[in-house]
């Protein structure tokens, strides 16, 4: 999807870093209380330093749910986030997201119109009351609405376990539509004791996805074939050049890697899993994580009792989280304390009502 964002004015773009660090510090504390700055672990250090709260998409969704006092929410994160933060925060409140192009490649892989296909060609050999759809937070508002209309909840790769075990437990429901990313939804089936036989990949540009009605019918898991363009980096051959170099190291990573990948692993989880793993791992560890580098060099940072590294020797940065900069975050910023707010992302009435019932659904089970 693209998105139109406003050329930034010069002093900003040709700020020295110390300059614009003073601009967004200002900025701050003038507008105080009024202000809440939200950033996801995979922000850059310069961004993610000036955050009231950082997280993973769980914890800052629920951040956002519990904002009361704050007017300004600025979400140094990506498109669908700032949507998320918008349908759970009041009407007096405004969400504002620094870079309108921090969009997210996977999300854009699912949209309502191909997903409303899907869900049709479903209803004409199956029993639609019988299919629960659950979207990853990794999706637009319609997505969430669309789940949120439809019996369904959204999920974070945090709870996927709880709300997929939820959503088999229905009444009625003997299947999943998942999306958009197939290996999140691959690796819950997996953890929660499902076999490649109950799982069938839903290619949205073939006919029926690429199945044949009988495959339909017997899955109990339809994944749609959708990927994070960060994880699906990661390889078998990375942890087995990483074990033979590092015999007694560990592996941890993110569940949107490939089955073939987290099967190899010492474990996996959410990004908040990831830290977790690795503030309780024995001091002197050597630790390999298949995620974002940006969250992989703070820890690696932070924990300097441990070595920790990325997987992946060529790392790759989310390109798109990477497009919130402190330029960005110091023109937004300085904007508000002028009265002037710039990329406010807002979510229509009839949108947003469905959309909060799927959120709420997913905070209610977890």
């Amino acid at each position: 999807m693209i998105r139109l964002q406003a050329t930034l004015p010069e002093r900003y773009v040709n700020g020295r870093a110390e300059e614009l660090a003073t601009w967004i510090g200002n900025a701050k504390m003038l507008l105080g209380e009024k202000l809440l700055i939200l950033g996801h672990h995979y922000q850059r250090d310069e961004v993610m330093r000036w955050a009231d709260a950082r997280g993973d998409s769980l914890a800052l969704s629920r951040k956002a749910a519990e904002t009361d006092k704050a007017k300004f929410i600025v979400f140094c994160g990506v498109y669908f986030m700032a949507e998320a933060a918008d349908i759970l925060t009041s009407s007096d409140q405004k969400v504002i997201l620094p870079d309108l192009n921090a969009g997210c490649s996977m999300a854009d892989m699912a949209d309502l119109d191909t997903v409303e296909e899907a869900w049709e060609s479903l209803r004409r050999c199956t029993d639609i009351e019988e299919v629960t759809p659950i979207t990853y937070i990794n999706s637009s508002a319609a997505l969430k609405s669309f789940v949120g209309q439809h019996g369904g909840s959204v999920c974070t790769s945090s709870n996927a376990d709880a709300v997929l075990t939820w959503a088999l437990k229905k009444a009625e429901s003997e299947k999943v539509l998942f999306f958009p990313d197939q290996h999140l939804g691959r690796n819950t089936a997996y953890r929660l004791g499902y076999n490649e036989q109950n799982m069938k990949v839903w290619d949205p540009r073939k006919e029926w996805g690429g199945l044949s009605e009988a495959e339909i019918k017997e899955a109990t898991f339809l994944l749609w074939k959708g990927h994070c363009s960060v994880h699906q980096r990661f390889t078998p051959e990375h942890v087995n050049q990483f074990r033979t170099s590092y015999p007694q190291g560990l592996v941890v990573v993110h569940p949107e890697c490939s089955h073939e990948v987290v099967a190899l692993a010492d474990d996996s989880g959410s990004t908040d899993y990831i830290i977790n793993f690795i503030d309780k791992a024995p001091a002197m560890s050597t630790i390999a994580v298949g995620t974002e580098i940006h969250l992989v060099k703070r820890l690696a940072d932070e924990y300097r009792d441990k070595h920790v590294m990325s997987l992946d020797p060529l790392v790759c940065p989310c390109s798109t989280m990477f497009r919130i900069d402190d330029a960005h975050l110091a023109w937004i910023l300085e904007e508000l304390v002028d009265g002037k707010v710039h990329n406010q992302i807002t979510v229509d009435q009839e949108t947003a009502k469905w959309a909060k019932t799927a959120l709420e659904r997913m905070l209610e089970i977890v």
